[in-house]
This record gives C-alpha cells, sequence and structure tokens, in this order.
C-alpha cells in the first residue's frame, strides 16, 4: 500500500512543481477548456442570431435565424481556439523561460492572466458606474453633465 501511495503522492508532486512538463500541460487543457467555458457562458450564438434578426440586421450572404446562429457558433469556436492558444502560450512563456534558462521570474503567466483580466473587468465596471451617475467618463475631467464637481 505505501509503495502504490509513494508513487501516487510522487505523480501529484510532479503536478505541483511549476517546472515539470506535467504541470505546464496541465494548465494548457485547463486554460483552453476555461477558454471555450467563458465563451459559452458569454456569447449564446442563437440569442445573437435573435437580437440581430430583431433589429433588422443581417449578415450577408446567411439567411436569418438558424443560419446565422451557426455562422456566429462557427466565428466563435475559430476565434476562441485562437485565443486559447494565445492565452495558454501567454501563461507558459514565463515557465519556459524559468526552466530552460534559469532566469528568476516572480510572477508566473497565470498571475498576469488573472490580473490583467481583473484589472479590465475592474475598469469596466467602474465606468459603468460612472456612466450611470452621469459622469462623461471614467478619465475625463470629473464633471457632471450640465454641472461642475464640487
Amino acid at each position: 500500500i505505501a509503495r502504490f501511495l509513494s508513487d501516487k503522492l510522487e505523480f501529484l508532486a510532479a503536478l505541483a512543481d511549476p517546472n515539470s512538463l506535467a504541470n505546464n500541460i496541465l494548465n494548457t487543457v485547463l486554460i483552453i477548456l476555461f477558454t471555450y467555458f467563458y465563451t459559452a457562458m458569454i456569447f449564446n450564438p442563437e440569442e445573437l442570431a435573435e437580437n440581430l434578426r430583431k433589429s433588422g440586421g443581417f449578415v450577408p450572404g446567411i439567411r436569418p435565424g438558424r443560419r446565422t446562429a451557426e455562422f456566429f457558433a462557427y466565428i466563435l469556436n475559430r476565434i476562441g481556439l485562437v485565443g486559447a492558444i494565445y492565452l495558454a502560450s501567454l501563461a507558459l512563456i514565463p515557465n519556459l523561460v524559468i526552466s530552460f534558462s534559469g532566469l528568476p521570474f516572480y510572477v508566473g503567466g497565470t498571475s498576469l492572466l488573472i490580473c490583467v483580466g481583473t484589472a479590465l473587468d475592474t475598469s469596466a465596471q467602474m465606468e459603468s458606474y460612472l456612466i450611470e451617475r452621469r459622469y462623461e467618463g471614467f478619465l475625463s475631467s470629473g464633471r457632471l453633465k450640465g454641472r461642475t464637481a464640487r
């Protein structure tokens, strides 16, 4: 039993080591899966096609309705694949640099992705809140529409 558990624990230790091949493969697979999951949660091709049809718009050369939804799903999958590969490469580059050159990086690629994503989301939420409060913009002069801030 101890020999069996030690083999399993060695594999888990290899997964936890940021410089191991198993960890890099696992990170790559998880980043690609979660990119597709996030895209599927945010963008619904059927809803996009329906909203486009209701607003009187269309995609040239594609019939409105189901065909437009299929076209949007096709485009989202292709763009999602390129984006997922790009995100995975951004997350892996610091690990590869550490492994092959020995240069110390104190912030990994995944940490950078999380920090940038959080900063962009926070900025967008602040912008929408300020617009809701009738400010002209987040980085503008800080004046209210029609009167000045005190």
